[in-house]
């Protein structure tokens, strides 16, 4: 019990999603959103935000620190190390 079903080949399914990549497309305009939300973070942090709250300036930047490596897992999620183009 608790096994799961495996596939004819004999490998499991992924634990999550449906198990195909996204397309190549998809994972760049998913780079290029989280970057542009990166840098909007940052820019009005400390150049609106600080003057009302520096606390909260510096945790959008904080919140905009993570940002960029998640960015980059999204859009090299599914790229195999010879698949580059």
């Amino acid at each position: 019990m608790g096994q799961g079903i495996d596939h004819p080949n004999g490998s499991r399914p992924p634990a999550s999603g449906s198990g195909h990549p996204l397309r190549r497309r998809t994972r760049r305009r998913a780079y290029f959103v989280m970057m542009g939300v990166c840098l909007l973070l940052i820019i009005l942090a400390w150049t609106l935000i600080y003057r009302y709250s520096t606390a909260a300036a510096v945790a959008m930047s904080a919140v905009a620190l993570v940002i960029p490596p998640v960015a980059a897992i999204v859009g090299n999620a599914g790229q195999g190390w010879g698949s580059r183009r």
